[in-house]
């Protein structure tokens, strides 16, 4: 794991969409988030439909948009891993509930003997999802004007409370208010299941 200096470095740099800053930090935590789906997918039937590479590229693709957009504030790697273990479990939860329910029960997929055609596929390669500029000005495009200002701002590393500062209100209303719109705006789009 990189030190503290490297690791704010390395944050910084997939903040401003750096792309070998994105295949680095797949590269260091790819691994990690495979594992702890792995880990939690336990049932076979949704082990037929559900691949932690697919979770996985899903949960990268929705870290490095929430980042670029200004919504994360990591300083260490721990927290780092402990944030996309979370967005991992919360979407491996939500694909699980998704293919339970109603007409896509997996329990009566396994015994119709269906495929696994249902698979999501949110992302070819994470990597170039985080240095997508389509993708990000789609996520932009769904702000209004002011989400989309908090969003810029954070981007080019304004604290919270120096941006409450300047618009009013408190530090931990516009983090509220830009996660909120976040959640909406990746929603939409079709990225945002299970986001921390």
């Amino acid at each position: 794991m990189p030190d503290a200096s490297q690791f704010g470095d390395l944050m910084r740099r997939v903040r401003n969409r750096d792309e070998a800053a994105a295949r680095d930090l797949v590269a260091r935590y790819e691994a990690t988030i495979r594992r702890v789906i792995r880990i939690r997918l336990r049932d076979a039937n949704l082990r037929r439909l559900l691949d932690s590479t697919d979770i996985c590229q899903s949960v990268l693709t929705s870290f490095f948009v929430r980042t670029a957009m200004g919504q994360y504030d990591l300083e260490t790697p721990e927290q780092l891993v402990g944030l996309l273990s979370t967005i991992a479990r919360n979407k491996l939860a939500n694909q699980a509930n998704r293919l339970r329910a109603g007409r896509r029960d997996v329990r009566r997929d396994a015994a119709d003997g269906e495929q696994a055609e249902r698979v999501p596929d949110d992302a070819t390669d994470p990597g170039e999802q985080a240095a997508s500029r389509e993708l990000l000005e789609k996520v932009r495009g769904g702000l209004d004007e002011q989400e989309r200002y908090l969003a810029d701002q954070r981007a080019l590393g304004r604290t919270w409370q120096d941006l409450a500062d300047e618009v009013g209100g408190t530090d931990v209303a516009l983090r509220k208010k830009l996660a909120r719109a976040l959640d909406r705006v990746v929603t939409n789009l079709g990225i945002g299941d299970g986001d921390a």
